[in-house]
């Protein structure tokens, strides 16, 4: 009834274990979706890092940081995942302030001039079986005694120790693309969380990759039943309230048919950008 995605990555992986439903209309009917600050603002803070990290090493202090911070914010001012949030100048300011306090706030959890970087945003993919596994790591590092280092940094809170494994695994998922596009898995796995400073390191085996691989072959399984089917049933949960294709949900009374024709036209600017 639907195609199957030939192609997996993290995000998608735990977007289809959140909720089937949202998973259809965003990544296979791949319809609009408005953009949301918590993500705009991760992106562009990401950015920042990026650019500071494309300094020389002793050059990356705060004022270079700035620096990077005024350009990145000069691409974001045009770009439609900011200009479609539709922010008043005030809230645009603040905005871009809690931005620079989360750049502000990195500075206090390592020093960049250590950091022995070999690779920024850096794009992997690997095949498994039919399915090819991808994904952006944000840096990948080597220790003074040459082994690997994934670090994927967080805008968001630190998870409580209930959730923290579930959100390793997508940096688990980095460690295998390593393994399969580099030859080497890496030393250790890293999530930095800058708005509360808090560190969460796991040092990946060969059993959590073989995890992850039969976790990832097991969830794609699902969507290829799910697409065959069109059985994608919605899941109901703390991130309801904040879903764009709620009105076409069926768990709130939606139609799911209607949502192809429907979200195009509620978010014409976004599907137009």
């Amino acid at each position: 009834m639907y195609p199957v995605p030939t192609s997996l990555s993290p995000s998608r992986v735990e977007a289809f274990l959140s909720c089937p439903m949202a998973f259809r209309f965003a990544s296979i009917e791949r319809l609009p979706e408005p953009p949301s600050p918590h993500a705009t603002k991760g992106s562009l803070v990401h950015r920042v890092l990026e650019l500071l990290f494309m300094q020389p090493a002793l050059q990356r202090d705060l004022a270079a940081a700035d620096v990077a911070y005024q350009q990145a914010v000069a691409e974001y001012r045009v770009d439609p995942d900011f200009t479609l949030l539709d922010l008043a100048p005030a809230a645009a300011d603040a905005f871009f302030a809690d931005a620079w306090s989360l750049v502000q706030a990195y500075f206090a959890m390592e020093d960049p001039t250590t950091v022995r970087d070999i690779g920024l945003e850096l794009r992997l993919e690997a095949q498994v079986g039919s399915l090819a596994l991808r994904g952006i790591i944000d840096r990948l590092e080597l220790t003074p005694e040459g082994e690997l280092i994934v670090t994927d940094y967080k805008t968001g809170r630190a998870p409580g120790q209930r959730y923290e494994q579930s959100r390793l695994a997508g940096v688990h998922f980095y460690s295998f693309l390593c393994q399969e596009v580099l030859g080497r898995r890496p030393a250790a796995i890293r999530l930095m969380y800058l708005r509360t400073g808090e560190t969460i390191t796991a040092t990946p085996s060969a059993q959590s990759v073989k995890f992850l691989t039969t976790r990832t072959t097991a969830v794609w399984k699902a969507v290829e039943q799910a697409c065959q089917t069109g059985d994608f049933r919605p899941k109901q949960g703390a991130l309801c309230p904040s879903c764009a294709f709620q009105p076409w949900c069926p768990a709130f009374g939606g139609q799911p048919e209607l949502a192809a024709v429907e979200a195009p036209a509620r978010f014409r600017p976004l599907a137009a950008a």
